[in-house]
C-alpha cells in the first residue's frame, strides 16, 4: 500500500433516504454467477463489464427510465455480436445494444445483458465523391458531417444530439431533426446496411445476392417478409392508412411502409430495421446517401406575440423556400436565459410570447438573396413581438448561438426543472396546418394536470416536442403523470390524427398506446414482424412492443439530489463525445449516475461500500478536470469542479499544509523542478522512468509523475531574454512566459527558446513586448504561477494563494492594467484570465477586471501576423486545439494565423482534449493514452505533415507522446520561424 493514501470515507454520502429504485444488495458484487464466469469464458475478461460500478453507470440513458443490467459487454466486431445472441438464446436471456444512450425513451436500457457498441464501431469511409458514405454505427453525427463537409456534402438526419448521438441510434431510431421531415430521414437516406439478425446471420443489403443469402440462412424470416407484404397489398384499406400515417413524420411502431415500398426481403429487411429500435437485430454497418451541403445562410430569430401568431406565420416561410423553421413557448425562452450569451431580459419576456428560428441556405449568393427576399416580404407582414431583435442575420456566430440555443432546448428546459425531479420528454406529429390548434391544446392539457409548460418542435412539420417533471418516488404524482399521458394520447389520436412519436422512436414510455394510434390489425402486424424476426425474444423486450397496458410507468427513476454543480443533470450524454476519460473509466454523465445512486442507498450499504470504493480511481482520479464538459453541456455543468471538490475532500491536512507551503515557497520549488529536469534529461529514460514508478508505487500515483521519454529537456535558463531597463517603457504588452515553458525547454534544442521566439517576432512585428525582471537580470516572474496546479488539485489553500500572488504582480507588471498581459500556454491563460477570480480577495478582484489577459494564440493572430511579412510558406501543418483555447474561444484564431503561414492546415476530426491536464498525463499516462487514440491515428493517417502546431507545452508533450513522438511546438515558433 503507498505512504499516502486518499481519505475514501470522503466519498460518502451525508445525509439522503433510501430511494425505491436503490440497486439491491444482491449486485452489490457485480455481475451475479454464474453469468459473469461464462461470458468471461466466451468473451474475455478484458470485454465484460461486471463491477457494480459498471452496471451502475450503464443503468441510465437520457430517458427518465433506468434498468440496472445484470452485466455490459463491449462487442467490437460483428462476431462478438453473434456470440452474445448465441449466448442469450442457449441461456434464455435477453440483451439490449447501446451506443451513445442518447436516447429519450429508454431504448439503451435492459435490465439483463447490455451490449456496448459505441466504442469499436467509429468509422467513416466516404464513397462516390461523398455521394454516399459508409459508416460504423458507433459514429457519431457530427463527426460523420465533419468529413462530409470537406466534400460539401452532409447527412439527412440531423438531430439536436448530434454532437453525441450514434448513427446507429440514428437510424435505429429513424431520428430526423430540424430539417430532414420525411424525406431526408433514415428510412429515406440509408442505402444499404449489414444486419446481425438475432439467429448470428450477417446480412448485407446491398449485396448482389442478399436473397439469395437471406433465403438459404433464414427461409421462415423470407418468406415470411413476402407473405406479410402480399397481405398489406391486398387489404387496400390497410394500405391507405399506412401510407396516410407516413405523410406526417411518424416513429411510432415498426416502418409498416417497408412492406409496401420493398419488393424482395432484402429491400423489405432494411426498410423494417429502420427505427426498429435494437428489436430486430444490430446495425454493423449502414451507407448513406448524402445531400448537398450548402454553405451560406441567412437565419432569424423572429419573437412573436403568441405560439398561434408564430404557428401561424410558418407557412408563409416554408412557401419561400425555409431551410428550417422552429418554434419555442416562453417558457423555453425563459429557461434559456441560464445559457451563457442569452440576454437576461429573456427571463422576464411578456407572458405568452414565442419565438421563430426560421434559417434560408443556398450554395451561392444569388440564390440565397432571392430566398431572402422572399422571406423579408413575408415578415414585413407580420406583427411581431415588442423585444429587441436582428431579423435575418449572416453573422456565423450569431447563427450558431441560435442553433445552439434551440438545440439546447431538452438540456436547458430539463436543467431548471424542480430539484429532485424526474424529466419526461415527448414528441408528437399533426398536420402542419394544425400546428397552432395542437399546441394550444397540449398547453391547455398540461395546466389541466398541473405541469410546467414547455414547448418547442419542427414547426414546419407540425413536430412539437414537449417535457413535463415529476416525482418518481412519489405514488400519487406518477399517477398524475399517467393519467396526463393518457389524456395526451387520446387527444393526439383522436382529435388531430396525428403520430404519437414523431421522431424519438417508440420506446418503452409509448409500447402501450401503440394500439391506440395504430388500430389492432396494423399492431398485430407488428407483433407478427417481430415474431418473425426474433421467434426466442431475445432483442430488446418491452422497448416497442409491450401488452402491459402499464409499461410506461415501470422502471421510472428517481433523481436524488447530489452536488449544486452537478444537480440540473439530466443525464443527457452531450458531454460524452468530448470527455477524455470517455473510453477509459467514466464520463461526465457516469460520474453523477453514480453519485446519484450513492444518494439512493441512503444508508451504509454494500452497494454504497462498493461504488465509493471504485469512485476513487474511476471517477476522481482520471477525471482531467479540463472542463471540456463544460462546453458541451448546454446549462453548462462542469463535472470536473465536482471532481475537484472530491479531491479536496480526500486530502489530509497534511498534504493541504503542504501544497500551500509549495505555493508560498514556489521559486525555490521552480528552480528544483528545473535542475532535476535538467539531471534527469541526461539519465537514460528507461532509469528515470522506473524511478519514479517506483516512487510512485512508495507515496501514491496521483502524486507523483510517471517520467515519460516526450518529457523536453530543462529549458536553458541563459535563453529566457534579458530585457533592458528601458524595455518597459518601449513595451507593448507584459509577456508571461508560463512557468512549465521556464522548467521545460523545447523538444528542439537548437533552436531558439520560447522565450526568445516570442520576443524576436513582437519586435519585428513592431509591438515589443517586456519580460518582468528581478533586480539581479533574472526574470521576475519567477516564483509566480497561473494557480492551475493547485486549483486542478483541489488544493484550496495554496490555490488562493498564488492566485493572489499573480493577480498582485501583474498589477504592478501591467501598470495598472495599462498593459496587457501576454501569456504563452493557453492553459495558464485561461487560468489567470478566468479560473483565479473565485478565489481573490475583494482587492484583487477589482484589479483582475482591470487587467486585460492575452493569449499567446490572440496575440499571434490579431496583432502580430497583420504586421509581418511571411518569408517562407510551411506546406501541410497539423493542429493540436487544445481544451483551454476551446474555452477561450480562440481555436478558430489559431487555425486561420496558421492559415497565414501554411498552405493547408488540418484540424483532425478526433481532435478533442488530450487528457494531459498539466501533469495528470504523467499521473495516469493512460488517460492522455486513451483520450487521444483517434486523433493520433488520424494524425498518423494523414501525416507526415511539414509541422505539428499548438500552443500549450504540456498538451504538445502528450501530443508528442501519442504520435511517436512527433514534434509538436507552440505557434509562437512557427510564426518567429516563417517571418525570420
Amino acid at each position: 500500500m503507498p505512504l499516502l493514501e486518499p481519505k475514501p470515507d470522503a466519498l460518502l454520502p451525508r445525509d439522503g433516504r433510501p430511494s425505491p429504485d436503490r440497486v439491491p444488495a444482491e449486485l452489490a458484487g457485480g455481475t451475479p454467477e454464474p453469468l459473469r464466469s461464462e461470458l468471461i469464458t466466451l468473451m474475455g475478461e478484458e470485454k465484460v463489464r461486471h463491477r457494480i460500478t459498471d452496471l451502475v453507470r450503464y443503468a441510465s440513458d437520457a430517458s427518465a427510465y433506468r434498468f440496472v443490467p445484470q452485466v455490459v459487454v463491449v462487442a467490437e466486431t460483428v462476431q462478438d455480436v453473434s456470440a452474445i445472441l448465441a449466448y442469450a438464446r442457449r441461456t434464455g436471456r435477453s440483451a439490449v445494444f447501446r451506443a451513445a444512450g442518447t436516447s429519450l425513451n429508454g431504448q439503451a436500457q435492459g435490465d439483463d445483458i447490455l451490449v456496448d457498441v459505441r466504442r469499436a464501431w467509429q468509422s467513416v469511409q466516404v464513397l462516390d465523391e461523398a455521394r454516399r458514405v459508409r459508416v460504423g454505427p458507433g459514429t457519431t453525427v457530427a463527426r460523420a458531417n465533419a468529413t462530409l463537409a470537406r466534400h460539401g456534402r452532409r447527412l439527412g438526419p440531423d438531430p439536436a444530439s448530434s454532437i453525441a448521438a450514434t448513427l446507429g441510434g440514428v437510424v435505429a431510431n429513424n431520428a430526423s431533426g430540424m430539417n430532414a421531415g420525411i424525406t431526408a430521414n433514415s428510412y429515406r437516406t440509408v442505402a444499404s446496411m449489414t444486419v446481425v439478425l438475432p439467429s448470428g446471420t450477417v446480412l448485407d443489403t446491398a449485396a448482389p445476392d442478399a436473397d439469395e443469402r437471406l433465403a438459404a440462412a433464414e427461409p421462415e424470416l423470407a418468406a415470411g417478409l413476402l407473405e406479410l407484404k402480399r397481405e398489406v397489398e391486398a387489404d387496400a384499406e390497410l394500405s391507405a392508412r399506412i401510407r396516410a400515417k407516413y405523410e406526417i413524420k411518424n416513429t411510432n411502431g415498426y416502418r409498416l411502409d417497408a412492406l409496401l415500398d420493398g419488393e424482395t426481403p432484402a429491400q423489405i429487411l432494411r426498410g423494417l430495421m429502420v427505427g426498429s429500435e435494437g428489436t430486430l437485430g444490430f446495425l454493423s454497418e449502414l451507407v448513406f446517401e448524402t445531400l448537398p451541403f450548402d454553405r451560406l445562410a441567412s437565419t432569424a430569430l423572429l419573437f412573436l406575440p403568441t405560439l398561434r401568431d408564430a404557428g401561424a406565420a410558418v407557412p408563409g416561410f416554408v412557401a419561400a423556400g425555409a431551410f428550417a423553421a422552429e418554434i419555442m413557448d416562453e417558457n423555453t425562452l425563459r429557461a434559456s436565459a441560464v445559457m451563457e450569451g442569452v440576454p437576461p431580459e429573456w427571463a422576464e419576456l411578456p407572458e405568452g410570447t414565442a419565438a421563430l428560428l426560421v434559417e434560408y441556405r443556398a450554395a451561392d449568393e444569388a440564390a440565397l438573396a432571392a430566398k431572402a427576399a422572399a422571406a423579408q416580404a413575408h415578415l414585413d407582414t407580420l406583427t411581431l413581438a415588442g423585444v429587441p431583435q436582428e431579423g435575418f442575420v449572416r453573422d456565423a456566430k450569431k447563427q450558431a448561438f441560435y442553433w445552439k440555443l434551440r438545440k439546447a432546448f431538452v438540456t436547458v428546459v430539463g436543467g431548471t426543472r424542480p430539484s429532485g425531479t424526474t424529466l419526461i420528454t415527448e414528441d408528437f406529429c399533426v398536420p402542419p396546418s394544425r400546428l397552432a390548434d395542437a399546441a394550444e391544446a397540449l398547453l391547455e392539457l398540461q395546466r389541466e394536470h398541473g405541469f410546467t409548460v414547455a414547448v418547442a418542435g419542427h414547426a414546419s412539420a407540425g413536430n412539437l416536442h414537449f417535457m413535463i417533471a415529476f416525482d418518481a418516488a412519489d405514488e400519487g404524482d406518477v399517477r398524475r403523470y399517467a393519467a396526463f399521458m393518457d389524456d395526451f394520447c387520446r387527444m393526439t389520436v383522436e382529435r388531430f390524427d396525428g403520430s404519437l412519436k414523431a421522431e424519438h422512436g417508440t420506446g418503452r414510455n409509448m409500447a402501450p398506446f401503440l394500439e391506440l394510434e395504430w388500430g389492432a390489425k396494423a399492431t398485430g402486424l407488428m407483433w407478427r414482424i417481430k415474431r418473425l424476426f426474433d421467434p426466442s425474444g431475445v432483442l430488446a423486450p418491452g422497448v416497442l412492443l409491450d401488452r402491459d397496458p402499464e409499461a410506461h410507468l415501470r422502471g421510472l427513476k428517481t433523481i436524488p439530489e447530489v452536488e449544486k454543480v452537478a444537480d440540473p443533470c439530466i443525464e443527457c450524454g452531450f458531454c460524452e463525445p468530448v470527455c477524455p476519460s470517455r473510453d477509459l473509466t467514466t464520463t461526465p454523465r457516469q460520474r453523477i449516475v453514480l453519485r446519484r445512486e450513492m444518494m439512493r442507498q441512503g444508508e451504509q450499504t454494500e452497494v454504497l461500500d462498493g461504488l465509493v470504493e471504485e469512485y476513487g480511481y474511476d471517477a476522481v482520479d482520471t477525471c482531467a478536470g479540463d472542463g471540456s464538459c463544460k462546453i458541451a453541456c448546454p446549462v453548462g455543468i462542469d463535472t470536473g469542479v465536482m471532481m475537484k471538490g472530491f479531491r479536496h475532500a480526500r486530502h489530509s491536512p497534511a498534504e493541504e499544509r503542504t501544497a500551500a507551503a509549495v505555493a508560498k515557497h514556489w521559486g525555490a520549488v521552480e528552480s528544483g523542478a528545473h535542475a532535476a529536469v535538467a539531471v534527469a534529461s541526461k539519465l537514460p529514460s528507461g532509469l528515470v522512468g522506473g524511478v519514479t514508478r517506483a516512487a510512485r508505487a512508495v507515496v501514491r500515483p496521483d502524486l507523483v509523475p510517471e517520467w515519460l521519454p516526450e518529457v523536453p529537456g530543462a529549458a536553458r535558463r541563459e535563453r529566457v531574454p534579458r530585457m533592458a531597463a528601458s524595455a518597459r517603457a518601449e513595451a507593448a504588452a507584459v509577456y508571461y512566459p508560463a512557468c512549465v515553458n521556464r522548467i521545460f525547454g523545447e523538444s528542439d534544442g537548437d533552436g531558439p527558446s520560447l522565450p526568445e521566439a516570442m520576443v524576436a517576432v513582437s519586435a519585428r512585428a513592431g509591438l515589443p513586448v517586456w519580460i518582468p525582471q528581478a533586480s539581479d537580470g533574472t526574470p521576475g516572474v519567477v516564483g509566480t504561477c497561473c494557480a492551475t496546479i493547485w486549483h486542478s488539485k483541489g488544493y484550496e489553500d495554496g490555490n488562493a494563494l498564488m492566485a493572489n500572488r499573480i493577480v498582485e504582480r501583474a498589477w504592478e507588471w501591467t501598470d495598472g492594467g495599462r498593459l496587457p498581459l501576454v501569456v504563452d500556454a493557453s492553459s495558464c491563460t485561461l487560468g489567470i484570465s478566468k479560473e483565479t477570480v473565485a478565489y481573490l480577495t475583494e482587492e484583487n478582484r477589482e484589479r483582475h477586471a482591470k487587467l486585460t489577459v492575452v493569449d499567446s494564440v490572440t496575440w499571434a493572430a490579431e496583432r502580430l501576423l497583420p504586421r509581418l511579412e511571411v518569408k517562407r510558406r510551411l506546406g501541410r501543418v497539423v493542429v493540436h486545439p487544445t481544451c483551454s483555447m476551446e474555452h477561450l474561444g480562440v481555436s478558430g484564431q489559431l487555425v486561420e494565423a496558421l492559415r497565414g503561414i501554411a498552405d493547408e492546415v488540418v484540424v483532425p476530426d478526433g481532435a478533442g482534449c488530450c487528457g494531459f491536464a498539466g501533469d495528470r498525463g504523467m499521473l495516469h499516462r493512460e488517460l492522455t493514452e486513451s483520450a487521444t487514440a483517434a486523433e493520433a491515428a488520424e494524425v498518423r493517417e494523414r501525416g507526415p505533415f511539414d509541422a505539428y502546431v499548438s500552443a500549450n507545452r504540456m498538451c504538445e508533450v502528450g501530443m508528442d507522446h501519442v504520435t511517436d513522438d512527433a514534434g509538436y511546438r507552440s505557434i509562437i515558433l512557427e510564426l518567429d520561424r516563417a517571418t525570420r
